[in-house]
């Protein structure tokens, strides 16, 4: 099949995914209170256990679905995770109880591995030149579908009940599994001899790409990045209306500037992808880690409602370009027929980021207060970007040695 046929028809089913999965996530607390007979005074709790329970699941499945994808298809693995992802939206619209519905979250984390199969399909189509704009297509498309998804969840919500916006989530991912079964084949097998990483790494064992320093390196900082952005969602919405006060429309408001970033990143993670192809991966990945870091560390210093939104954008901006650069980066030095592995144990280290950056930031924001929040995420963010050129990119034997994989 053709490289650009594939990623019109996954840049599509991307859509329907993150578009499925965000207009019912920000939602949950409000479905656990008028659905679920939850009290106000345990809606917390129960809504940790219910987000927990997917990465935590999801987080030990993603290796195993990886490594089944490299020795039985990574077709097949896309038409499972899409199949029992629709079974797990359409459970989540007839559940009744908080114990039910943490169950069907936890079923969710082992259905999960769509996305690293997306990611896996492209890399083994796109040609080399065009790794990067395929990725940063992805990324925007994803992007993109995280921005539609609020707003569609939020019209559904207030119109009919949150439980049509989980059969609608299910019908999606239902299209997902046809889109698989009917229009794509199975990657090409090349070359059982992978000339770019095959001395590198014994083709028949996926746990040897754990011994390579450079992907060590890829999904550490991957799991970090994950964290800082879960680190900032639990006090997003309260820190907005703590800047917007007695402003009219304050819900509209603050949707819309929590969206600003997912429009920002949507319009530029593919040129993004485009930079570090003609000017390396690791170089763009830097520039991304600063300034993202620069404009979260910004968003905690002012109490002006608009400069907060406009560091948003920009924020958005920046962070477009990290996940395009690490993912392209793990897929030069990653034999091909170890992609599913590889994409698998970055979906399983963002998964534990994102359990990890919600109890820190939740610590950061009850013992020192919300603007710490951010302060601590920009720092992360800036010290990531400084590890990762001097490892990377002022590190001229480490230069030599992979930078010419990424051009």
């Amino acid at each position: 099949m053709n490289w650009k046929t594939i990623l019109a028809i996954l840049s599509c089913n991307i859509i329907f995914m993150s578009a499925s999965y965000t207009m019912l996530i920000p939602f949950l607390p409000m479905y656990l209170t008028q659905e679920l007979g939850v009290d106000a005074a345990s809606v917390n709790l129960w809504s940790g256990i219910v987000f927990s329970s997917t990465f935590f699941v999801s987080a030990i499945m993603a290796p195993i679905w990886g490594r089944m994808a490299d020795t039985k298809g990574k077709r097949l693995m896309a038409i499972r995770a899409s199949v029992l992802l629709t079974v797990s939206y359409f459970l989540g619209g007839i559940v009744t109880s908080p114990e039910q519905l943490t169950l069907m979250r936890a079923f969710q984390g082992f259905a999960a591995g769509l996305w690293p199969m997306e990611l896996a399909i492209m890399t083994l189509y796109a040609p080399p030149e065009k790794l990067g704009l395929c990725l940063g297509t992805m990324q925007g498309v994803l992007t993109g579908g995280g921005v539609i998804g609020p707003l569609l969840g939020g019209i559904l919500a207030e119109c009919f009940g949150m439980r049509v916006s989980f059969f609608l989530a299910a019908a999606g991912l239902l299209f997902n599994s046809f889109m698989f079964i009917f229009f794509v084949k199975e990657p090409p097998d090349p070359a059982r001899k992978d000339t770019s990483t095959a001395e590198a790494v014994p083709v028949e064992k996926s746990s040897s790409l754990l011994h390579i320093p450079l992907i060590r390196d890829m999904l550490v900082c991957g799991m970090l990045v994950q964290m800082v952005i879960l680190i900032l969602q639990p006090i997003m919405t309260t820190y907005i209306t703590g800047l917007a006060g007695d402003l009219p429309n304050l819900i509209f408001v603050s949707g819309l500037i929590f969206s600003l970033g997912g429009i920002a990143g949507a319009i530029t993670a593919p040129f993004w992808g485009q930079f570090g192809q003609h000017h390396g991966f690791f170089k763009a990945m830097s520039l991304a880690l600063v300034f993202a870091g620069v404009s979260i560390t910004i968003q905690g210093i002012p109490d002006n409602l608009y400069w907060f939104a406009g560091m948003q954008f920009a924020g958005g901006l920046f962070f477009s370009g990290i996940y395009p650069s690490i993912n392209a980066i793990l897929a030069a030095n990653t034999p091909s027929r170890l992609k599913g592995s590889i994409f698998g144990l970055s979906f399983s280290t963002q998964q534990i980021g994102s359990m990890a950056g919600p109890l820190l930031g939740g610590a950061i924001a009850t013992f020192w207060g919300m603007k710490y929040v951010f302060f601590t995420a920009g720092a992360i963010l800036i010290v990531l970007s400084f590890a990762v050129h001097h490892r990377f990119i002022a590190d001229s034997a480490a230069k030599t040695s992979t930078e010419p994989l990424m051009k």
